[in-house]
């Protein structure tokens, strides 16, 4: 087994926040593909099938894939790593479906608010209890200041799009879709400590994507399966190219996810892709600004103390900052 090189922080948060950009990126397409075909599942299995031929490609080209395709099987036969870590993918799927279906109800204000909570949070959690390939790291006042930071501050740089956001009838008819995408925030943490270690055994990060496609693939055309014999088809596929972008979009963060949590751990890993998300989304809402979208003072500032949040909670602080450290046991 050749597991791959742990990076230095400064090496590695860089391509944390750089995979982070795909995240908004897919959201717009997922969304705008959702509304297009009026089929949340649909729109999500679409995702999800261009991602997995994305990574077939890529497996069967490259060397580094075709080694991990050989490595998948004796690994999970052997249980290098608990067989439930195989259904990862199944956490990406409730992603890209919340993406699908909550996106045009919520916006992509409150969207990503609850994802960032959700993941922020789950972050601190995978972190104490050791589930990624980095081991277990302490829960220290430094950490916990840095998440509340983030998580005000991606409210804060999100606030101007709340009164152009959802259509749902006041707080209470919020509620039950707000409840999705925290959901998948929260489970995504797990999803990357999951990746992680299943990279180290298979030997590339190509190999844990590939799985993560296929069992999500699995998960999304099962429901849709039900979902069209209930309610039967949706809107017909579109033809433009770019509603199918989002799937490779998915590789890139999924990709880079499970090669960074072995070296950042998965809180500093899904920060670092927290401060991509918002950076890319001031990129795509100047570049490219959907209908009703607002760029106010709001958005920058919110975006640069989530950046200064994200440093503060990946430092090495001294042992005796705000409180002596807990040796983890």
């Amino acid at each position: 087994m050749t597991s791959p090189s742990r990076l230095p922080a400064l090496a590695g948060l860089p391509l944390a926040v750089g995979s982070g950009l795909a995240i908004p990126v897919q959201g717009r397409i997922n969304g705008a593909l959702g509304a297009r075909l009026n089929d949340g599942i649909a729109a999500a299995a679409v995702s999800f099938s261009t991602g997995l031929l994305v990574m077939i490609l890529i497996s069967l080209v490259l060397p580094r894939g075709r080694a991990g395709l050989a490595a998948i099987i004796p690994a999970v036969r052997s249980r290098a790593f608990p067989r439930i870590y195989v259904v990862a993918g199944a956490i990406g799927a409730l992603f890209v479906f919340a993406q699908s279906f909550t996106v045009g109800i919520l916006g992509v204000a409150l969207f990503t608010v609850a994802t960032v909570t959700g993941q922020t949070v789950s972050g601190l959690v995978v972190d104490r209890l050791g589930i990624g390939p980095a081991g277990k790291k302490s829960v220290t006042a430094i950490r916990i200041v840095g998440c509340v930071l983030t998580i005000a501050a991606v409210a804060w740089a999100v606030s101007p799009r709340f009164s152009s956001g959802g259509s749902g009838d006041g707080a209470s008819g919020l509620l039950l879709p707000l409840i999705l995408p925290v959901a998948a925030g929260f489970l995504m943490s797990f999803q990357q400590a999951m990746n992680g270690t299943a990279t180290l055994h298979y030997g590339t990060p190509i190999a844990a994507t590939l799985v993560n496609f296929v069992a999500g693939c699995i998960v999304l055309w099962a429901a849709f399966a039900v979902k069209l014999a209930v309610a039967g088809p949706g809107n017909p596929l579109p033809g433009e190219w770019w509603y199918y972008l989002g799937g490779p979009m998915g590789c890139i963060f999924i990709g880079l996810g499970a090669l960074l949590v072995r070296s950042l751990g998965v809180l500093v890993t899904g920060l670092g892709m927290i401060a991509g998300q918002l950076l890319g989304s001031l990129a795509l809402d100047l570049a490219l600004p959907a209908p009703g979208t607002v760029v106010a003072p709001a958005t920058v500032l919110g975006t640069l103390l989530t950046l200064g949040a994200i440093i503060l909670a990946t430092l090495p602080w001294p042992r005796g900052a705000l409180r002596r450290q807990r040796p983890v046991r």
